[in-house]
């Protein structure tokens, strides 16, 4: 069996540029142009470069929430390039995502444990709200967190804590890849370390492999 989880090959996302009236194409904005790489198992792999550059959309394109213009993506042996969006859902248990701002990408009305539990619940995979509770409050405990704080509110937490939970959230399904979308640029300095220590020890403990996404080193 390869070591190689993901192939990234030759990949271009293209938006068009709409004008007029009848809103035709007149052009079109290249987010990102031939872009190509492999991540091998286990291992962290950097996508770096300015803001802008188009490392948010070759993330969003790998998971294919947003359409590749043109390219290969190859996870786990498996062509997932043409997949329908029925087809990527059990592809995409598989490939989880930390995004950049810890409050934004948390429902503000919801309870920690409903936005950790979520995904459990969308794919089935607790028999009983006892069992649920159970693996989001070892979820929870994975990360730092205390599971009694289960109940509370993200308004309640600190940016540090909120990153945990988006953390937490992504670890649910069991992922072979997680891309980290600037994971701690939104974080205070003295929470940035903090942060990282924790993805570095949650790779080493659950042998995980990460697309880290950063605008410098």
């Amino acid at each position: 069996m390869t070591d190689t989880l993901l192939q990234v090959q030759d990949l271009k996302v293209h938006f068009p540029v709409r004008e007029g009236l009848l809103q035709r194409e007149t052009a079109s904005v290249k987010a990102v142009d031939g872009v190509s790489f492999d991540l091998r198992r286990g291992e962290t792999f950097g996508l770096v470069g300015e803001s802008g550059c188009g490392k948010s959309t070759t993330a969003l394109a790998v998971l294919r929430m947003i359409e590749p213009t043109a390219g290969r993506i190859v996870f786990e042996g498996e062509d997932v390039t043409g997949h329908t969006r029925a087809s990527m859902r059990s592809i995409r248990r598989r490939m989880q995502m930390v995004y950049q701002d810890p409050f934004g990408a948390l429902n503000p009305r919801m309870k920690v444990q409903d936005i950790i539990g979520e995904p459990l619940a969308v794919h089935g995979l607790a028999k009983d709200r006892s069992a649920w509770r159970a693996r989001i409050s070892e979820l929870m405990d994975l990360v730092g967190l205390l599971p009694d704080m289960a109940d509370r509110y993200p308004h309640e937490f600190s940016g540090g804590q909120r990153q945990r939970i988006g953390i937490a959230r992504a670890l649910a399904l069991e992922p072979s890849l997680v891309i980290c979308d600037e994971p701690v640029s939104a974080l205070d300095v003295s929470i940035q370390a903090q942060v990282i220590n924790l993805l570095v020890e949650l790779q080493e403990r659950l042998r995980l492999t990460y697309l880290f996404i950063a605008h410098d080193l």
